[in-house]
């Protein structure tokens, strides 16, 4: 677990309005993130209208069309037709114009939601709890927050508009051709209901293969990431050329699911223009029979005139357009939705951070005066449900000041009560007391505050070293730092490196240099009177680890420390030893 430290900068941030994860559950419950209820995203009915009040006015463009072919095989002259050609220019400016607001507007409407969207998720991914053994990889979340996530544009500023319009623009045609002539109307009633069939069918199929795609590129996404991360370890396996054999078996895998996508795009597409082309062409032969006279049925009076015919010639390809434009737009559904389950999925309930909502300045929090008590009573804790719990009514009663070592074996719960006691991740049941607080959702991230965390391998970040033991916190002054380098011995760092970076990751760092400015991070906050160190002294060789080990109890003069280790010689030099296991032992030092 990387090294962090309860403060207001490493808190998680976020713009909240309300708790996150309040919810009805009895009191004492573990807090647990609820998955907000999807919703159509604001503005986007408006948009969808202004598009399809736009694209209906075809109807009466085509109808002054219509009407002037008429006139003009009457031999009307140019100042008849004048009049309604300039109503089609400008209906035709009109409609332009609806269109583009509608499309402007959907656009910021969908940019605005997934935005939001995003910002949840990543909120719930900061506040779910580190021993969640469901959350999901940092290559996966990155790539669906950063890049998957674009797919629900498209899915909001596109489909749903043609969704509308493919609602109401062939409705209003059927209603304007009806009167006319009902053979047409029939025609086009029966050709219509096809295309929503068919494509609900494939639609099933692309969701489907949306979301394995969607699964596949994030594997492949943490795989990578994974890879990285452990580069120099592959290296040292001689194992650079098994993995690229396995990325490049998974880059064919997501190459494959991405042509199955496309595969069915192209057969909605398809499915859509076979069934339009059969619609109008089915209207334009009973239109052509019908004006040679052939035919003298389908009309309410007399047989079908010019400017009818040119009137339903005219509607049949508008009848089918905003269908045609949804079959375009498919894709954009199946892809949107996958995405956006995923996304929902990010935000599902799940364990979260006590105190993740918390928002105090760590300024407003005064230094405490004496170190703390910390007192535990009947804890209960599982990782999931239905499991043998880790903690059985375990107790324990650390005094001020005290130095307590935490021993057992791997998988003991060492570093899972050190969580727990840093409000990590909520009991199932029981109390954790800090002097007269008991820890809670509410007093978790003031609490924090006051603790330090020191793990086995503390994360470095890019930056100078100064900044390395700040960490963004406004509280920690000049002085403080450089008496924490002085007294942690990394003043040979700053002298050695200038002004140069030091590396992500702690690169050009040596294992005991990056656990000292962990050490160093806590001395300079003169709010943590609680240390929680983890296996500070694992991976080390025995003079760096009695290095290490003298360090952290000159940190700790004046303060509480509880410490996890399999060091026997680092257990022997606290105060008291604690074994964890089947049955807790207390051994006095």
């Amino acid at each position: 677990m990387a090294s962090a430290f309860f403060d207001a900068s490493a808190a998680p941030k976020g713009r909240r309005t309300r708790n996150p994860h309040a919810t009805d559950e009895p009191a004492g419950a573990p807090p647990r993130y609820r998955k907000p209820k999807r919703a159509q995203p604001k503005g986007l009915p408006r948009a969808a209208l202004v598009q399809a009040l736009g694209t209906s006015l075809w109807i009466p463009q085509a109808a002054l069309l219509a009407w002037s072919v008429g006139a003009i095989v009457n031999r009307g002259g140019l100042a008849a037709v004048a009049p309604a050609a300039a109503s089609i220019l400008a209906l035709g400016i009109l409609r332009a114009g609806l269109d583009a607001m509608g499309m402007r507007m959907a656009f910021r409407a969908a940019r605005t939601e997934l935005t939001q969207r995003r910002e949840r998720a990543a909120e719930a991914l900061a506040a779910r709890s580190p021993l969640d053994i469901d959350r999901p990889a940092s290559g996966a979340a990155a790539s669906l927050l950063a890049e998957q996530a674009e797919t629900t544009v498209p899915y909001f500023a596109r489909f749903l508009p043609a969704r509308m319009k493919a609602s109401f623009v062939p409705l209003a045609i059927l209603v304007c051709v009806l009167p006319i002539s009902w053979v047409a109307a029939l025609i086009l009633l029966l050709s219509a209901p096809l295309i929503p069939v068919f494509m609900a069918l494939i639609g099933w199929s692309a969701k489907e293969a949306s979301e394995k795609q969607l699964a596949e590129t994030g594997g492949l996404n943490a795989f990578l990431l994974d890879r990285l991360r452990g580069l120099a370890t592959i290296r040292a396996l001689d194992a650079v050329d098994a993995t690229a054999l396995r990325l490049r078996a998974d880059a064919d895998s997501l190459r494959m699911r991405t042509m199955a996508v496309l595969k069915i795009a192209f057969l909605s597409s398809a499915v859509l223009e076979l069934f339009s082309a059969l619609g109008v062409a089915a209207t334009a032969v009973y239109v052509g029979f019908g004006l040679l006279g052939s035919i003298d049925v389908g009309t309410w009076q007399g047989k079908l005139g010019l400017t009818q015919g040119m009137f339903i010639l005219l509607l049949a390809p508008a009848f089918f357009e905003p269908l045609r434009e949804l079959s375009a737009v498919w894709h954009d559904r199946a892809a949107g939705e996958a995405a956006l389950d995923a996304l929902d999925k990010l935000s599902a309930e799940a364990p979260i951070l006590l105190g993740a909502s918390g928002a105090e300045d760590a300024a407003a929090i005064p230094p405490v005066q004496s170190p703390p008590a910390i007192r535990i009573e009947s804890l209960n804790f599982s990782r999931e449900t239905n499991r043998r719990p880790i903690f059985n009514h375990f107790s324990l009663a650390v005094r001020p000041g005290e130095h307590v070592a935490l021993l057992g074996a791997s998988g003991s719960g060492k570093t899972t009560l050190l969580s727990l006691i840093a409000g990590l991740a909520a009991a199932d049941s029981g109390t954790i007391q800090i002097d007269d607080t008991v820890l809670s959702d509410v007093t978790a991230h003031s609490l924090r505050h006051r603790m330090a965390w020191i793990g086995q391998r503390p994360h470095v970040f890019a930056g100078t070293l100064f900044g390395n033991i700040t960490l963004g916190r406004p509280e920690i002054t000049t002085d403080a730092v450089r008496q924490a380098i002085d007294h942690m011995y990394l003043g040979h760092i700053e002298e050695s490196r200038g002004k140069a970076l030091i590396g992500e990751g702690g690169i050009g760092l040596s294992g005991g240099e990056a656990l000292r400015l962990a050490l160093a991070r806590a001395a300079a906050n003169p709010r943590a009177d609680i240390i929680l160190a983890d296996e500070p002294t694992a991976h080390l060789d025995g003079q760096m680890a009695s290095e290490i080990t003298e360090s952290l109890l000159a940190l700790a003069q004046g303060r509480t420390l509880i410490v996890a280790t399999h060091d026997p010689v680092l257990a022997a030099r606290m105060n008291r030893t604690i074994r964890l296991g089947m049955e807790m032992q207390e051994v006095a030092a």
